[in-house]
């Protein structure tokens, strides 16, 4: 078994509320101010600065969540300091914000039913972290990290908002929608019976509910990815399906809304490829066991990254969907050395 890491804190971790912002308007009742904790390693001295990087958490998940104990385990900041402690890790500072919705998770785009989630990272995000905390005020020292959904919202990031960003970390990020998405419609389709197919009405059963099981939490995740790539702002909680709700025909027109934001859709576009060459890395894996598929296509993204020249790391590796924070231990040490390494090109500069 994993070792337990019985080890405290070195360094220090606080934790604020951004101010409320129009950018997180949304559809679904949730707050417009957000909680975000910050670490600053122990290592990191007095009157310097140091690269920032942004933890995106996954569905279910919050960069909170992300700090807490955990059985023959580690919390990120424990992670951290591990790495630290035997030279593997160069000094920055980690920020971990609260960006879960009443949906069970996020996509980190900009929906007007789940709020502008993409807009606000950079726009509201980096500027709160950069006027409270010693960190270098450029793109080029900011990197964001993040696996699954969260992995997805950083390449999104990366593609749509790169000039604002220095390095990007995926880890088994949702793409090939196709194969990731589509055959969860069907099981959608049975859980909404419960309600008289009735989108809204299985949402507030839900919130009704003293918990949520592992299959319906699928489902609400299903109804969350609506509510990303195509929201209906007549709709309650602004989600509409890609499907027919009682043959599961797939809509063409809704389901191209959906593909507009697959990376491999998304990488086809010469602004998204500029942006990613003015990176100064990008980093992408997934397990060969991937129960959502994602290996497939992340194995596409790299390849079509190789044809369009776009310079990556691309790792695979024998494991599942779950339970893989272990990578982090070779993705941080790399994303601290590309944004502390003066000798990367990188065009997204201030």
């Amino acid at each position: 078994m994993p070792l337990h890491n019985f080890l405290p804190l070195r360094g220090e971790l606080s934790t604020f509320q951004t101010g409320a912002s129009p950018l997180l308007e949304n559809l679904l009742g949730d707050p417009l101010q957000r909680t975000v904790s910050v670490y600053v390693p122990a290592a990191c001295e007095p009157n310097k600065r140091y690269p920032m990087l942004v933890d995106l958490a996954g569905f279910t998940g919050s960069g909170l969540s992300h700090l807490a104990w955990k059985g023959f385990g580690e919390s990120l900041p424990q992670r951290i300091d591990r790495l630290m402690a035997a030279g593997d890790l160069l000094p920055a500072i980690y920020v971990f914000p609260d960006c879960f919705t009443s949906l069970g998770g996020n996509q980190y785009v900009d929906s007007l039913a789940m709020g502008h989630w993409a807009s606000w990272l950079h726009q509201v995000l980096v500027p709160e972290v950069e006027a409270r905390y010693p960190v270098i005020c450029a793109p080029a020292a900011r990197g964001l990290f993040g696996k699954s959904s969260g992995g997805f919202g950083a390449l999104h990031q990366g593609m749509w908002h790169g000039e604002h960003w220095g390095a990007i970390v995926c880890h088994s990020g949702d793409m090939a929608f196709e194969l990731c998405y589509q055959r969860d419609f069907p099981e959608v389709l049975l859980a909404l019976t419960q309600t008289g197919l009735t989108i809204e009405a299985y949402i507030q059963r839900l919130h009704r509910r003293r918990r949520i099981g592992g299959s319906e939490m699928h489902v609400l995740m299903s109804l969350a990815m609506a509510a990303s790539y195509d929201p209906d702002p007549k709709a309650p909680f602004g989600v509409r399906l890609p499907v027919d709700i009682k043959t599961c025909v797939l809509d063409a027109e809704r389901w191209d809304a959906w593909l507009r934001f697959d990376p491999l859709q998304s990488v086809e576009h010469a602004e998204t490829q500029a942006r990613l060459r003015g990176l100064r890395g990008l980093f992408v894996d997934c397990g060969l066991r991937d129960q959502y598929h994602l290996l497939f296509g992340a194995r596409r993204f790299s390849a079509r990254c190789d044809s369009l020249n776009i310079v990556h790391r691309f790792e695979t590796f024998d494991d599942t969907h779950s339970g893989i924070d272990y990578r982090m231990d070779t993705s941080l040490p790399w994303l601290v050395s590309v944004l502390t390494d003066e000798s990367r090109p990188s065009s997204n500069s201030i």
